[in-house]
C-alpha cells in the first residue's frame, strides 16, 4: 500500500469540489455549498493564487485533501498555516491519511518558517477531536469564531450596524 501526498494539478479542480462536496455531506452541511468548480479552479489555479491544497493518493486514487492558506500571527510575528479544510474519504479512514496530511502541512510550516497551524473542529466530531488531541492539537475553549456573512456583511459595509 503506498500513501502520496502532492499539490493539486490546475486540470483537479472537479475533484477538489467533488471532495468539497463529501466533506460537505459528512459535515451535514451540503445545503450550505455555494461554490461551484470555476470558484474553486480560480481560487487555486487563478493568476494570484491565495488558497492552497494538498491531494492524498493511497494507491494512485484520491483519498482525501487539505484546503489551507497562510495567515498571521501579529502575536508572534510570523506566518502560518490555517487548514480550511482537511478530509478522508470514509472508506480510506484508519490508514494514517489524515496524520500524514498534517504531518505535511507541519512539515510545510517549519521549513517556511511559520509559527503555527491551526484549524477549526465541529464541536459535535468527537472522532475528529479525539484524532486531533491524540497528535498534540490545542483545543481553543476560550475562542469563538465569529462570522458576518450575506445581508449582515452588506448591512455592515453600509456602515448601518
Amino acid at each position: 500500500m503506498s500513501l502520496l501526498i502532492r499539490r493539486a494539478r490546475p486540470d483537479e479542480a472537479g475533484l477538489v469540489f467533488s471532495l468539497v462536496r463529501e466533506l460537505a455531506d459528512y459535515e451535514k452541511l451540503l445545503h450550505e455549498v455555494h461554490a461551484s468548480e470555476a470558484d474553486i479552479a480560480e481560487a487555486l489555479f487563478g493568476e494570484s493564487p491565495r488558497l492552497f491544497c494538498d491531494i492524498a493518493e493511497w494507491n494512485g486514487e484520491p483519498a482525501g485533501f487539505a484546503v489551507w492558506f497562510v495567515n498571521f500571527s501579529t502575536f508572534a510575528g510570523r506566518h502560518g498555516i490555517y487548514l480550511e479544510d482537511l478530509f478522508v474519504r470514509p472508506a480510506l479512514r484508519g490508514k494514517g491519511i489524515g496524520k500524514a496530511l498534517l504531518v505535511h502541512l507541519a512539515r510545510h510550516c517549519l521549513a517556511n518558517g511559520w509559527s503555527r497551524l491551526q484549524w477549526a473542529v465541529l464541536d459535535w466530531n468527537a472522532p475528529s477531536i479525539a484524532f486531533y488531541k491524540s497528535l498534540g492539537a490545542e483545543m481553543m475553549d476560550e475562542w469563538t469564531i465569529c462570522r458576518v456573512s450575506g445581508e449582515a456583511l452588506s448591512a455592515l459595509a453600509e456602515g448601518a450596524r
